[in-house]
């Protein structure tokens, strides 16, 4: 018999790299949920004849249904991530929360047998400059006005609360080729933050093992990073991707980077999930060679051109900036842990 297997918020980054590690499996019966929007049509128009794809809005409990009937194993991946959760707290927990909980009463009816693997994140646990070495006991306090980590706090709790087997695999700062937009979240990290990034690649082939061996993943919660040969400091990864776009190097005023509040370290336990399901197979080296093979030669030079302009259009974003000028009180203590 086939393991059915859902995948929720299908069309995102690391849906669609968990689909190309499972799609010709022929043991499995795939369903993708997402939203009916133009660019989760496209993303999800080459697996229509090999999987199920129900479109609906995961906050509307009945568009759930047709995905939860008779599911084995659920991926849940569907969610609002920075900067929109920050910018719209409400909607955030619409999806993150509200959503995580449809899908949970749905399959308690409907598949009470399944297990759900739920995609958390790093954000849980906080700013950790000063502690930067991370393990799954830590205890959970996300960042001040970190909307995103308060709603995976909350869905964790859910799901294990709930009558389903799970597994909750907290995310480290998931960075590809292309799914990585440059917003004003780019000065929210501190420029010293220790970071251990996790390719899209990697991540959809850990969702998807982990898919395939719920038995020796049950009931238990894991960091999911890139691992020791995928770390660096936050200021070494800039610095490095602006002169491989052309930019020159970072020199941006420090005022422009938060010192706080953010999140984000190197897991001291991303080992433990590997041992199991054997997915890291790339670094911080592989992620950069793929970032230089799709930047051509036109658009480096181009880039270079106009670097002076481009970085001066970043620096509007900068929100820690605009608090300093603006005298922003409440936006000084969040960044910078000034009170006046």
């Amino acid at each position: 018999m086939k393991k059915r297997i859902l995948i929720t918020g299908a069309s995102g980054t690391v849906g669609i790299n968990t689909i190309n590690n499972l799609i010709d499996n022929k043991d499995v019966e795939l369903t993708l949920f997402d939203l009916n929007t133009p660019r989760a049509k496209k993303r999800l128009k080459p697996y229509r004849d090999k999987a199920r794809i129900v479109w609906g809005d995961i906050s509307e409990k009945n568009a759930l249904i047709p995905a939860c009937m008779n599911q084995d194993v659920v991926i849940h991946l569907a969610a609002i991530i920075p900067p929109m959760a920050e910018d719209y707290p409400p909607l955030a927990y619409k999806v993150n929360v509200i959503g995580t909980k449809n899908l949970i009463d749905l399959l308690e009816m409907l598949s009470p047998q399944a297990h759900i693997i739920y995609a958390s994140s790093v954000a849980v646990y906080g700013d950790r400059l000063k502690n930067p070495w991370i393990s799954t006991t830590d205890p959970l306090k996300p960042s001040e006005g970190d909307e995103y980590g308060k709603t995976k706090i909350i869905a964790e709790n859910l799901i294990r609360a709930s009558s389903l087997t799970w597994t909750i695999m907290r995310l480290s700062a998931v960075f590809g080729v292309k799914n990585h937009k440059i917003s004003k979240m780019l000065f929210h990290m501190p420029l010293d933050t220790p970071i251990e990034i996790i390719t899209p690649e990697d991540a959809g082939r850990a969702f998807a093992r982990a898919a395939l061996n719920t038995d020796k993943i049950k009931n238990r919660i894991f960091n999911l990073g890139g691992g020791e040969k995928a770390r660096i400091l936050y200021k070494d990864f800039l610095d490095r991707s602006f002169r491989i776009f052309g930019l020159g190097g970072l020199d941006f005023p420090p005022q422009a980077f938060a010192k706080r509040n953010f999140h984000c370290g190197y897991f001291k336990d991303s080992n433990e999930l590997e041992a199991i399901l054997h997915f890291q197979q790339d670094d911080i080296e592989t992620y950069f060679k793929r970032v230089e093979a799709s930047v051509t030669i036109i658009q480096k030079f181009f880039t270079y051109l106009f670097h002076k302009m481009i970085k001066a259009s970043l620096l509007k974003k900068s929100e820690p900036l605009k608090a300093l000028k603006n005298g922003d009180k409440k936006l000084m203590k969040r960044f910078f842990g000034l009170t006046d």
